[in-house]
């Protein structure tokens, strides 16, 4: 409790670990508030959260509340989850990949994870479980980051129709990235044109100064 008020002044730093993926992972009493970190951004708890729960508002929460499969590449410390689970209140399945071993050990010690019900968590690559799950889904949530690094498979023309497979017609993609120059800008902006007339596209410029989303639909 009293590390907890301490926050509210400056942060106060409860368990580091290093990780093979994103080099040393930190929990934080952040505001109040237990946050997950890399070496230089948030992983989950914090603005991340703030960013995907945007997104998920763009979408819509009752229009989310109508799908039965959700899928998230990239789960961290699960903060995306809990905001479904509950804010959302959403009952149906949802499938967690994340690549890192480590950072569900901590999302489960000190996030709860794996007290959600009806969630799977697999540790897999995600590029890796693209290719080979046969299931379908309604919303598919694309969170992956190596610290700030995002990884090129992401734009890949490959990775992106197979992404668009899996999707479900009146079906979701919500894809957050970092923009951090002019080179990332570019890349975003190559990434929208990769869509044609069977998707709606939306661009949400400058989530959280870094943070760029994309909503997409599938129509048809």
């Amino acid at each position: 409790m009293i590390k907890r008020l301490l926050s509210y002044i400056l942060p106060v730093k409860i368990y580091q670990k290093k990780s093979e993926f994103s080099k040393n992972l930190e929990v934080t009493w952040n505001n109040g508030y237990l946050v997950l970190d890399s070496e230089n951004t948030n992983y989950s708890f914090g603005s991340l959260q703030r960013v995907l729960k945007k997104g998920l508002k763009y979408i819509g929460y009752e229009r989310i509340n109508t799908f039965e499969n959700i899928l998230i590449l990239g789960v961290a410390g699960g903060s995306v989850i809990e905001t479904i689970k509950n804010d959302i209140k959403f009952k149906g399945k949802i499938t967690g990949v994340e690549i890192d071993a480590t950072a569900i050990e901590i999302a489960n010690k000190y996030f709860g994870l794996n007290n959600y019900k009806n969630v799977e968590i697999i540790i897999e690559d995600a590029f890796e479980f693209v290719l080979k799950t046969k299931e379908k889904y309604d919303l598919i949530i694309i969170d992956i980051f190596q610290d700030t690094t995002m990884p090129n498979f992401l734009f890949e023309d490959f990775f992106i129709n197979r992404i668009n497979f899996l999707l479900n017609v009146n079906g979701f993609i919500l894809f957050n990235t970092m923009v951090l120059d002019y080179k990332d800008r570019r890349r975003n902006a190559a990434y929208k044109n990769k869509f044609d007339s069977n998707y709606s596209v939306r661009l949400y410029p400058k989530i959280e100064v870094h943070n760029e989303l994309f909503t997409i639909k599938k129509l048809a």
